[in-house]
């Protein structure tokens, strides 16, 4: 099959670590066409054999004159290649891709619907009338499935969940913290809905442990000194294997990749329980899914590292929740039989 796979930005995050997984391991058995908006690092990550198509006009606001242009370089690259399969990521793209293509060749995967519910509100009539421009939606939990035909975007919508790759281990990380301090990761954006602010009052709430954020500037200022930011970093999931404890303080989530990842690594999780959080995250299994409040955070994460035994069967269950449901492998699988029903 020709697969034309489409997101709006191509800045990492969680949306572009699914586009970049499918895309690397689609182009081994397909041909697969990568279109995205902008010059970010998701282009240095993908396999040489996929097809690059950067189209500089897409662009995450709304602009009437970019948006136009954007329509129209997404038309030629439909007549350039005439895909089989042409997969829309985000609503912004999921929107335009639907004014182009034949809609018997879309699939439009929502990556999280808080994120258009919440944050991007007047999308949602848009939604619902395109509803029958394409062929398949697809929620990544089973939260945004329900959501999708609650708001009557869908009533005929599947569920795939998001997958990752399993990453070697990385020893050679610990010598930049080599103290014997238990350490808490957290990797996001310094940008809404993540709640860095949440993130800065735990940590000052336990300066017995090391805070560790991943995600855009390492520049950030007045930081407790138990927190280092280190800004963007290449396969940052690699911290991983020496951290403790995995923190994802957020307003809204789909199914985030950073928690998969943490899980592939057997780590305990504290999350907000927004979005589709509490599918992956089992309270008292493998973590725990609570509101956005300091304290309880804080509580969790004390309850978690202090306790020898349920830290250990936490972190089993973790690794074994995802190799049971979330490695790429299975994400794979899922898309292709998507795929080859609407081929």
């Amino acid at each position: 099959m020709r697969i034309m796979q489409i997101i709006t930005r191509s800045e990492l995050g969680g949306a572009q670590s699914v586009v970049i997984g499918l895309s690397n391991s689609l182009v081994e058995n397909h041909e697969v066409i990568l279109v995205a908006g902008g010059k970010g690092r998701m282009w240095e990550l993908l396999n040489p054999k996929v097809i690059k198509e950067p189209i500089l006009s897409l662009k995450r606001p709304i602009s009437p004159l970019w948006d136009i242009w954007t329509v129209f370089k997404l038309y030629k690259l439909w007549l350039k290649y005439h895909p089989d399969i042409i997969h829309l990521h985000s609503s912004k793209v999921g929107i335009l891709g639907r004014l182009v293509f034949p809609k018997n060749k879309i699939v439009y995967t929502v990556h999280g619907f808080d994120s258009i519910r919440l944050a991007h509100r007047f999308f949602l009539p848009i939604e619902r009338l395109l509803q029958k421009r394409c062929r398949s939606i697809i929620g990544v939990s089973l939260y945004d499935c329900n959501n999708l035909i609650n708001e009557k975007i869908t009533s005929n919508v599947e569920c795939v969940y998001n997958g990752v790759i399993t990453f070697n281990k990385a020893p050679q990380l610990k010598h930049e913290f080599n103290n014997n301090r238990k350490r808490i990761l957290s990797i996001a954006r310094l940008e809404k809905p993540k709640r860095f602010d949440l993130f800065i009052e735990v940590a000052k709430l336990l300066p017995q442990y090391d805070f560790i954020w991943i995600g855009n500037s390492s520049e950030v200022t007045k930081l407790p000194s138990n927190v280092v930011c280190l800004g963007n970093v290449i396969n940052a999931s690699r911290y991983n294997f020496i951290c403790d404890l995995f923190f994802l303080p957020s307003d809204f989530e789909g199914l985030p990749m950073v928690l998969l990842e943490a899980m592939s690594y057997g780590k305990p999780i504290v999350a907000s329980n927004v979005g589709g959080i509490s599918e992956i995250v089992l309270d008292n299994i493998n973590g725990f899914a609570v509101e956005n409040s300091p304290i309880v955070f804080a509580e969790k994460i004390i309850q978690i590292l202090q306790d020898e035994e349920l830290y250990s069967e936490m972190s089993k269950k973790s690794f074994s929740l995802f190799e049971e449901k979330y490695t790429i492998e299975k994400m794979i699988e899922g898309y292709l039989n998507i795929y080859d029903f609407k081929n």
